[in-house]
C-alpha cells in the first residue's frame, strides 16, 4: 500500500472523490511550510512556495499500486501535468513517507488559492 496526500478534487466530498473508492482514509493532514495551492479552473495545484509559512491542508490516504496507477493517469503524470513526490508532513504523518501530486507548470498568472481547496 502507497500512502498519498490528496488536497483538492480527490478529498472527501470532492468531486472526483470516487476514484478512491475501496482505499482507506487515514487522516486530516497538512504539509509542512513551503507548499501552497494555485487555482488551476475547477482544480487546485499544489507546488512548493518557500516563503508561505502555513502549508496545505488535505488528507492521507492509503492506496493500492493499481488506484495509483489509475490515479497517474487522472493527473496526466505522463503528460507532465503533475509528478507525484514525496511531501513532509507535520505530525502525525510526519515520520512516513508519503507522496502527493504536485503540480509541473507554471502557475503564472493563476490565481492563488491558500492553505486549503474546498470542495
Amino acid at each position: 500500500m502507497n500512502l498519498l496526500f490528496v488536497y483538492g478534487t480527490l478529498k472527501r466530498c470532492g468531486h472526483n472523490q470516487h476514484f478512491m473508492a475501496g482505499q482507506s482514509f487515514q487522516g486530516a493532514a497538512r504539509t509542512v511550510a513551503g507548499y501552497t495551492l494555485y487555482d488551476l479552473g475547477g482544480y487546485p495545484g499544489l507546488v512548493g512556495s518557500p516563503d508561505n509559512a502555513e502549508g496545505v491542508s488535505g488528507e492521507v490516504w492509503s492506496v493500492d499500486d493499481e488506484c495509483l496507477a489509475g490515479l497517474d493517469v487522472l493527473e496526466g503524470t505522463s503528460h507532465g501535468l503533475y509528478r507525484r513526490e514525496t511531501v513532509p508532513l507535520r505530525p502525525p504523518f510526519g515520520e512516513r513517507r508519503v507522496e502527493a501530486y504536485v503540480y509541473a507548470q507554471s502557475v503564472r498568472d493563476r490565481p492563488h488559492a491558500g492553505a486549503e481547496w474546498k470542495t
